[in-house]
């Protein structure tokens, strides 16, 4: 049967992990891996994750969020990952058994290096505002997000044995995420394998985090990871075209 892994990286989110939590135990898929990377939380996160059955919990020091993202996948177990952010949720207590659906009939060696989909945003009450207003694309490739992020991390279904290949790169503080998911789909591309779209809403996404509230530092960090894999013309060409969408 096909397996899942959802990392969850804590640091200090008793406010909010609560919601991600039941997020994932209410799940009608069984075969689910909940890992808890946390960050030697001193609030009550610890106690909160630890009334979970399916979490599996570590809790130590780390060099931040992509440090404790790569440790997690070393623990991974699943044959897919995703990660979930505190306050993250799966959009419906039947996502998890929609996705393994898509993936029925796929041999192990052809699965998708990448499952996506669509993403609702949500305020800190959990209550709906709207569908994210980058859209995935029909077919995507690392080429895509030339165009921005279009898939959501947490939209962002990887195999596990690929997201091993291509950790996080430390260098970045802000926007590894957008970095690592492009160097995930140039590995896919390598190895001729699909990336699919199950046109299916996967994810509801707590509007805020790191990356908002260090907005200007992250546009210039992701400036800098759009150079390194498109070329300083057309990223400067694409940020021109971004002030009037």
């Amino acid at each position: 049967m096909l397996t899942f892994t959802i990392i969850t990286c804590t640091y200090n989110a008793s406010e909010y992990v609560g919601r991600t939590m039941e997020s994932v135990a209410g799940q009608t898929y069984p075969h689910v891996q909940h890992l808890i990377q946390d960050g030697a939380s001193s609030d009550d996160t610890l106690r909160i994750v630890g009334h979970y059955e399916r979490a599996e919990v570590v809790s130590e020091k780390d060099g931040g969020l992509y440090d404790a993202m790569n440790r997690a996948i070393i623990r991974a177990k699943g044959d897919y990952i995703v990660f979930l952010n505190a306050g993250d949720k799966l959009y419906s207590p039947t996502t998890l058994e929609e996705l393994a659906r898509k993936v029925k009939g796929y041999d192990a060696s052809s699965m998708p290096a990448v499952l996506y989909g669509d993403t609702n945003i949500v305020d800190e009450r959990g209550k709906y505002i709207g569908p994210r207003h980058l859209l995935p694309p029909e077919k995507l490739s690392w080429r895509s997000f030339r165009n921005g992020m279009l898939v959501c991390h947490q939209a962002f279904y990887v195999r596990t044995d690929i997201a091993r290949q291509v950790p996080y790169d430390l260098r970045y503080r802000l926007s590894a995420d957008v970095d690592w998911c492009i160097r995930v789909m140039k590995e896919a591309e390598r190895q001729h394998l699909e990336l699919l779209n199950t046109h299916l809403t996967l994810c509801d996404f707590l509007e805020g985090g790191m990356t908002k509230k260090n907005h200007r530092a992250s546009l210039k960090e992701r400036f800098r990871v759009m150079v390194r894999h498109y070329g300083l013309l057309m990223t400067v060409y694409k940020h021109f075209t971004f002030l009037f969408r």
